[in-house]
């Protein structure tokens, strides 16, 4: 039970709770379709992403896909080719295999990293912390 001047709340039952989902979440994960190697590194995803510029990424590549150099590679979107495509800070163009299209039960994933605790960027603190850390996700869940 929590108090709040006068008036005294209880805790929130579990069942009125709406599930956690991904999907109710900013920027989502991503399967990944295709990898460009180069100096910096295009990643094509299967469908249209919410990414920006300035955003640390994280690339989940199983083994049978190829690639697998890049496999937990952290890196920032540096542009945004297509809707379905960033181009990301990590040097692929030496010791890393060709990507594979394959079929398997894994996907190859391109997922945002952060959350909005890891620390304040503006003079208001964690409390109010309205300037997200680029990255970090954002609860879009239904009211």
């Amino acid at each position: 039970m929590t108090s709040f001047g006068s008036v005294i709340s209880y805790p929130i039952p579990p069942y009125s709770n709406l599930p956690i989902r991904a999907d109710f979440y900013q920027p989502r994960r991503f399967v990944i379709s295709n990898i460009t190697l180069g100096q910096t590194t295009i990643v094509t995803t299967s469908v249209d992403h919410d990414y920006v510029i300035g955003q640390e990424i994280r690339l989940i590549i199983p083994a049978e896909f190829g690639s697998y150099q890049l496999n937990e590679s952290f890196g920032y979107v540096l542009t945004i080719p297509a809707l379905n495509q960033v181009n990301i800070s990590i040097d692929s163009s030496k010791n890393v295999d060709s990507f594979i299209a394959a079929t398997s039960n894994q996907s190859p994933q391109i997922l945002a990293i952060g959350d909005v605790n890891t620390g304040p960027i503006n003079s208001h603190g964690r409390v109010q912390n309205i300037t997200y850390i680029p990255g970090s996700f954002i609860n879009i869940s239904p009211q």
